[in-house]
């Protein structure tokens, strides 16, 4: 027989909060300048000879050598663009959740008896997929356990615009699983930076109108950049 996950307290709680909220959550320095005073440029404008000999008072030089402070910028600085690729480097990061993405459940073919979980960042901000999806089939009060195999090497995080996915083994195809039952609400919840913690708000998304069956080996894989990978365990 298997042995199933105790559903954390702290967690537990998030999730029956959320799943009483309905519809929530579902939509959810470059080279230093040079020294003014040594970049001052005396701009000598040459006599003009327009063929008589006049022209060559008033061409003395002193012309153009304002402004020529060297205050400028060289040709060709690039620090402007070196600021701009350390702030996306260190560009702030949030835990995706209920509150800044959308979230789908939706059952398919190949494989038999899965389910694909599809997130998507609708925040302004990169946020960390972390671990693994805490599901809760209408009032169920155990825990599906994760796919280890399945775990990243790093976690799984998104882009505005971005999408995230885990796969959900619902039943056993050949039949072996036990306490058969059919779904009709489905709570995602999120962990936090630490194993188990609260991530912040569920999401809800929607089901078929038939619900969806699952039985004792329900499993679900860790989030993961690519939908086929969520796909193959």
């Amino acid at each position: 027989m298997r042995k199933y996950h105790a559903l954390p307290v702290t967690l537990l709680a998030a999730l029956a909060l959320t799943a009483c909220q309905n519809g929530t959550g579902t939509k959810d320095e470059g080279a230093a300048h040079p020294d003014p005073a040594s970049a001052t440029v005396t701009a000598t404008h040459p006599a003009e000879d327009g063929g008589s000999g006049k022209g060559t008072g008033g061409a003395t030089g002193t012309q153009g050598t304002s402004g020529a402070t060297g205050t400028q910028p060289a040709k060709g600085d690039k620090s402007a663009t070196g600021d701009k690729a350390a702030k996306d480097t260190t560009a702030p990061r949030v835990s995706c959740n209920g509150s800044n993405t959308t979230v789908t459940a939706q059952p398919v073919r190949r494989p038999l008896n899965h389910m694909l979980l599809t997130v998507k960042n609708t925040g302004s901000k990169l946020c960390d997929l972390t671990y693994y999806p805490v599901l809760r089939f209408d009032e169920m009060q155990w825990v599906p356990r994760p796919i280890e195999d399945s775990k990243p090497q790093a976690v799984t995080t998104l882009a505005p615009g971005e999408s995230g996915y885990a796969g959900v083994s619902l039943s056993a195809a050949d039949g072996s699983g036990e306490w058969g039952t059919t779904g009709h609400k489905l709570t995602v919840g999120f962990q936090g930076r630490t194993p188990n913690s609260d991530g912040g708000p569920s999401a809800l998304p929607a089901l078929p109108a038939k619900g969806v069956y699952y039985d004792s080996t329900l499993t679900v894989t860790y989030w993961l950049r690519d939908m086929d990978d969520a796909l193959t365990y």
